[in-house]
C-alpha cells in the first residue's frame, strides 16, 4: 500500500510539473485535436460497419413498465420467420498484423493502441463470450510472429470455434506462419490474385569467420557442450557436425508438424501436404485446387455472400472489435485535464478486490542489472527487474499463483541464476510458460518453475555455457595502432581486447565455465527430478521442439499461455470456472517518468537510431550485435545460437 500511495503521490507530482510547463504541451494540442475532426468526416462514407462500443442498457424497471404499456401483438407465424430473415448479424473483425510482443501492457497516452499478444488473444475470448457476435472474420496481414505464438493463436482460435460461431480467414498473400493461422478457420478466403507462399522450412544461420578474418579480428571463445553453437558464427565458417545433427532433428520435427497441421486442419492426406509443400509457391487459384483454401473471393463479394449465407438483412462488421478506444479529444480545459489523467496512466485510483494470477514477462536476452532497450530496437530482460516483479507477485496478498512467461535466448549466467534463486524462494505456485524461444539462460530460469508448459514449435534446451572474448590486434596492426601495456599478475589479461587467452587465462577461464556447467546441468536434473548423467545426454547445449522437449522430459507438458493459466489456478486450489483478475508485472513504465525520470538522482536515457534505411537483414544484425555486446561483457553465458533463424 505504501508503494502505491508513493507512485501515486509521484504522478500528482508529474502533473503539478506539467501544469506549469502548460504553455509548451497546449501548442501541440491543436494538431493532436484535429484527428477525430477528419475521422468524423469520412464515417458517412463506410456503410454497415459499427464501432465496438458498449451502450447504455435500459433499467430493469424501465424494461418492464414499456412491456406493460406496450403489450406485443401475436405475430402470424409467416410474419415471424420474415423479420426473423431481416435481423442484423454482427461479425467481430480483427485484424492480426505486426509482430504482436509478448508484453505486460503500455502505461500512458495511447497505451490501449498497443497491440500485443496477451490483447489480441484477450479480444478473441471477448468475441467468443459475446452473445451480440455470431461470427469472426480474421483479416491475416503478414503479422511477423514466431512459431510460438502462432501457436498461441491457433489455440485460441480453436477455442473461439468451441463456442458455435464460424472464422473465416481473409488473406492476400500467406507465408507459412499466416497460413498455418488460417488452416485452424472453419473457412479461408483470397482473392484471385492472391498467393500462397509454402516452401517448407529453413534454418538460415550468418557466420562472420570470414569477415573477421580479414578485417584481422581473432574470436576465441569455449564452450561447454559439443552443441553448444552459440559461438560458431564467429568461429567458424558453418555448423559444427554435432551442432548440425541437432538442428536437423529439429527441423524434421518442425516439418513433421508442419506437414501433420495442414493434413489435419484441410480436407487432404499428409501425401497431398507434403507435396503442396513441396510445391511451394501457389496462386490462389492453385491453392484452391489443392485443398489448401476454401474461396476466390475480393473482400467485398465475400462479405456480400455472407450476408447470404447468414440470411441477414444487414450484416456488420464490428471492424478492431475489443480494441479500446482512446478519446483524442482534449479542447479545452476539461480536454487538458483528460490529457493528465491519460498520461498519468488513466483511472488507476481504484483497486480491484479477489484472487489474482501474476503474469511475469521475461522477454529478451537477459543480462544483469535493469531491463533496458537496445539502441537499435529490442529489449533485453535485466534481473534486478524481473527478481523486482517476482517479488511484488509474491507479496501481493491477492495474488494466488504465478504464471512465468518466457521468451528468451538466454544470456548472463549469474543474471540466470539470481532469477532462479528468487523463483526457488517463493512458496506460491509458478507454472513457465515458454513462447517462441526459452532456451539457454531462458531454460535455466524455468527450472525453478513448479510445472513447465512450451508450445509444440517452442524452442527450448540448450543446456551449456560458452564464453570467449574478440582479439582485435589483427586489426589494431592493419589499421597501424600499437598498444602497450603494464601488467601485475599471471592472469591480469584475460579480459584483454587486443590478445588472445593465454594458456593460463584459458585454464582458468574453462574450470570457472566447468562449474558453471555443473551447476547448470545439476539444477536442471533437480528440477526435472532425473539423474544427473541422464540429464547430460540432454544437455551438451542441444536444441528441442516443445513437443521433443515434453518426449525427452525437460519440459511437463504442451500447451499455451491460456494452457499455463489453467494450471496456475489448479495448483492455487481455485475453481476451473471461477473467474480472477490477471496482474501483469514488470509494471509498465509510467509517462510521467519516461518524461522527467524517477525517483533516482542520476538517470541515463540512451538515443535510439532509426534503421529504417537499412534491409531487413542487415537491420537485425545491428540490432544483435546491439544486444551481443551487451551480453558478452561477462565472461561466461547461457546463450542458444544467437543468429538461428527459423523461416
Amino acid at each position: 500500500m505504501a508503494r502505491y500511495r508513493s507512485m501515486t503521490s509521484r504522478r500528482l507530482a508529474h502533473c503539478v510539473a506539467l501544469l506549469l510547463g502548460a504553455g509548451l504541451v497546449l501548442a501541440t494540442l491543436p494538431s493532436v485535436h484535429a484527428a477525430p475532426a477528419a475521422v468524423a468526416k469520412s464515417k458517412p462514407a463506410v456503410k454497415q460497419n459499427e464501432k465496438n462500443e458498449e451502450k447504455p442498457k435500459p433499467s430493469k424497471d424501465k424494461e418492464a413498465k414499456a412491456k406493460k404499456e406496450s403489450p406485443k401483438k401475436a405475430k402470424p407465424a409467416q410474419q415471424e420467420k420474415k423479420e426473423a430473415t431481416k435481423s442484423k448479424v454482427r461479425l467481430a473483425q480483427i485484424v492480426l498484423a505486426n509482430s504482436m510482443p509478448e508484453s505486460p501492457g503500455v502505461m500512458g497516452p495511447f497505451g490501449d493502441q498497443q497491440l500485443d499478444l496477451r490483447s489480441t488473444l484477450a479480444r478473441l475470448e471477448k468475441a467468443a463470450k459475446d452473445d451480440t457476435v455470431e461470427g469472426l472474420v480474421l483479416q491475416i496481414a503478414n503479422p511477423a510472429i514466431g512459431r510460438g505464438k502462432v501457436d498461441e493463436l491457433r489455440a485460441a482460435i480453436s477455442r473461439f470455434r468451441k463456442s458455435g460461431k464460424k472464422v473465416y480467414a481473409q488473406l492476400d498473400m500467406a507465408m507459412p506462419s499466416d497460413y498455418l493461422i488460417a488452416a485452424a478457420c472453419d473457412e479461408i478466403i483470397m482473392p484471385e490474385s492472391g498467393m500462397v507462399l509454402l516452401p517448407g522450412l529453413r534454418i538460415e544461420a550468418m557466420f562472420y569467420k570470414g569477415l573477421l578474418d580479414k578485417a584481422g579480428v581473432h574470436a576465441d571463445f569455449i564452450h561447454m557442450g559439443d552443441a553448444k553453437g552459440a559461438a560458431e558464427v564467429m568461429t567458424r565458417s558453418s555448423f559444427s557436425k554435432p551442432v548440425r545433427e541437432n538442428l536437423s532433428a529439429m527441423v524434421d520435427d518442425l516439418y513433421d508438424q508442419m506437414v501433420a497441421t495442414v493434413a489435419f486442419d484441410r480436407p487432404i492426406t499428409r501425401a497431398q501436404a507434403a507435396a503442396a509443400i513441396d510445391e511451394g509457391l501457389l496462386t490462389a487459384k492453385r491453392a484452391k485446387e489443392l485443398g489448401l483454401i476454401d474461396r476466390l473471393a475480393y473482400a467485398t463479394d465475400f462479405r456480400k455472400s455472407l450476408g447470404k449465407s447468414y440470411e441477414a438483412d444487414e450484416l456488420v462488421y464490428v471492424e478492431n472489435y475489443g480494441k479500446k478506444q482512446v478519446d483524442t479529444d482534449f479542447s479545452g480545459p476539461a480536454g487538458f485535464l483528460k490529457l493528465l489523467k491519460l498520461m498519468s496512466g488513466g483511472s488507476s485510483s481504484r483497486r480491484s478486490s479477489g484472487k489474482k494470477i501474476a503474469i511475469v514477462y521475461a522477454v529478451g536476452p537477459i543480462t544483469t542489472g535493469k531491463s533496458q532497450e537496445s539502441l537499435f530496437g529490442g529489449a533485453s530482460m535485466g534481473s534486478t527487474t524481473i527478481v523486482k516483479a517476482l517479488r511484488d507477485a509474491a507479496d501481493d496478498e491477492q495474488v494466488a499463483a504465478i504464471v512465468l512467461r518466457i521468451n528468451s535466448p538466454g544470456g548472463s549466467a549469474i543474471a540466470s541464476d539470481l532469477m532462479w534463486s528468487q523463483i526457488e524462494a517463493i512458496e506460491k505456485p509458478i507454472v513457465a510458460s515458454m513462447g517462441d524461444v526459452a532456451a539457454s539462460g531462458g531454460y535455466y530460469i524455468a527450472m525453478g518453475t513448479d510445472k513447465i508448459f512450451a508450445e509444440p514449435n517452442s524452442v527450448t534446451g540448450s543446456i551449456g555455457v560458452v564464453g570467449g572474448k574478440m582479439a582485435m590486434k589483427g586489426l589494431y596492426d592493419k589499421l597501424g595502432v600499437t598498444i602497450d601495456t603494464i601488467s601485475r599478475g599471471k592472469n591480469s589479461g584475460v579480459f584483454s581486447g587486443t590478445h588472445k587467452f593465454t594458456e593460463g587465462e584459458r585454464k582458468a577461464i574453462v574450470s570457472m565455465m566447468e562449474d558453471t556447467y555443473d551447476q547448470f546441468t545439476s539444477k536442471a536434473a533437480q528440477g526435472r527430478e532425473m539423474p544427473v548423467e541422464q540429464l547430460k545426454k540432454l544437455a551438451g547445449g542441444r536444441v528441442y521442439t516443445g513437443r521433443q522437449a515434453k518426449a525427452n522430459g525437460l519440459v511437463d507438458e504442451v500447451g499455451t499461455l491460456h494452457d499455463a493459466i489453467a494450471e496456475a489456478k489448479k495448483m492455487a486450489g481455485i475453481a476451473d470456472d471461477q473467474k480472477v483478475k490477471i496482474k501483469t508485472l514488470p509494471e509498465p513504465v509510467d509517462f510521467f517518468e519516461s518524461l522527467f525520470g524517477d525517483n533516482d538522482a542520476e538517470k541515463e536515457v540512451a538515443l535510439r537510431f532509426d534503421l529504417g534505411f537499412l534491409s531487413p537483414e542487415l537491420k537485425q544484425i545491428a540490432q544483435r550485435a546491439a544486444l551481443l555486446r551487451r551480453v558478452f561483457r561477462e565472461p561466461v553465458v547461457l546463450l542458444m545460437p544467437f543468429d538461428l533463424e527459423i523461416k
